[in-house]
């Protein structure tokens, strides 16, 4: 994710940061977090990888911490300081069971990941997530599948992606293909969510390819097709996270280590014991603060929710973020935590 977050505001031309966003947008499943997250977690995670600019490394910084418990919702910042980039959101999933298989959509505070140019007049971008089916549970062998649209924007440049998920083949065997368009379009009027309603005077580009794959653009200019990404030499960048001795008590990987190492073990039955256990402690101490007449907020999130789904950071989440920039992790314990 560091090389495709980093060089989105390189392009001198909006369509080029529009592509460069999408690339973003295909990758950034590649680096995946199995670690939950807790009610007042602290931060998680930062990654550094090489970027060509300057030959220099760029370090990307990832923050999180769950600021809702009813309903389960975790605020989020990434942040490159050096590219003046930063993405930002709320993660909340929901999931339905339909018999075979379960769907997986967005929450509703879940309206997307938020990217913001600094060096780039703070061009925002939304990219709003499509929903995924989770099928073979019954049969034991696992897949997935996404058959749905979702939507990229960007109403400074008034530049917007419909991004169309195609259903499975047949033969019910996953394609995974998708198709897309890049156009022009009126951000106080946006009112086109199919492909097929874009006239063909506002298309910029059109994208189709295998999103666990390549994806091609062609130009409006042009009948080439062009390669935007090949995901398939790509790999997840090591993480570089905080050491355990410098991890706050509920931090993540330091809070559900020990549930983390019996799942590992295959100690199934102690995995549960240790979890319910750490749950009961986070409803003693909820019961204890209701009782002083405390009420619990976020730590390095403004708010625990807000209507238009981007969070603000506190001064200790800066804080935080500067720190996992300059590999200084100390945090003081916080006074009011959920564990």
């Amino acid at each position: 994710m560091t090389d495709t977050q980093g060089s989105i505001g390189d392009s001198e031309d909006a369509l080029g940061r529009m592509l460069a966003v999408l690339r973003f947008w295909f990758t950034k499943d590649l680096i995946e977090d199995t670690s939950p997250s807790v009610l007042g977690d602290g931060p998680k995670v930062s990654a550094s990888g090489e970027i060509n600019t300057e030959n220099r490394p760029i370090r990307v910084s990832y923050l999180t911490e769950q600021t809702s418990h009813h309903p389960p919702v975790s605020a989020f910042w990434v942040d490159c300081p050096v590219k003046g980039i930063s993405a930002y959101g709320f993660d909340q999933l929901s999931a339905k069971f339909t018999g075979t298989s379960v769907r997986v959509t967005p929450g509703a505070h879940n309206l997307g990941i938020f990217i913001n140019l600094q060096h780039r007049d703070n061009e925002e971008y939304r990219l709003t997530h499509p929903a995924a089916q989770l099928a073979g549970l019954l049969r034991g062998s696992l897949s997935i599948s996404v058959a749905d649209t979702c939507f990229v924007t960007c109403p400074k440049s008034k530049i917007k992606v419909i991004l169309q998920y195609l259903e499975e083949g047949w033969l019910g065997k996953a394609q995974n293909k998708v198709n897309g368009v890049i156009f022009q379009y009126d951000p106080e009027n946006d009112n086109k969510v199919r492909i097929k309603d874009v006239p063909e005077k506002d298309i910029l580009a059109k994208l189709e390819g295998c999103w666990q794959e390549e994806i091609y653009y062609t130009l409006t200019t042009s009948k080439d097709p062009q390669l935007l990404i090949d995901l398939k030499p790509l790999w997840p960048l090591p993480k570089i996270i905080p050491p355990e001795t410098q991890q706050l008590r509920n931090e993540s990987r330091r809070f559900w280590q020990g549930v983390t190492e019996a799942i590992r073990n295959r100690q199934y039955n102690q995995a549960t014991k240790l979890k319910q256990e750490l749950e009961e402690r986070q409803r003693e101490k909820a019961a204890a603060r209701k009782e002083q007449g405390l009420e619990w907020q976020p730590r390095f999130f403004t708010q625990a929710l807000v209507p238009n789904g981007r969070p603000a950071l506190t001064e200790d989440g800066r804080q935080a973020l500067q720190g996992l920039q300059a590999n200084d992790y100390f945090l003081r314990e916080s006074s009011l935590t959920s564990t």
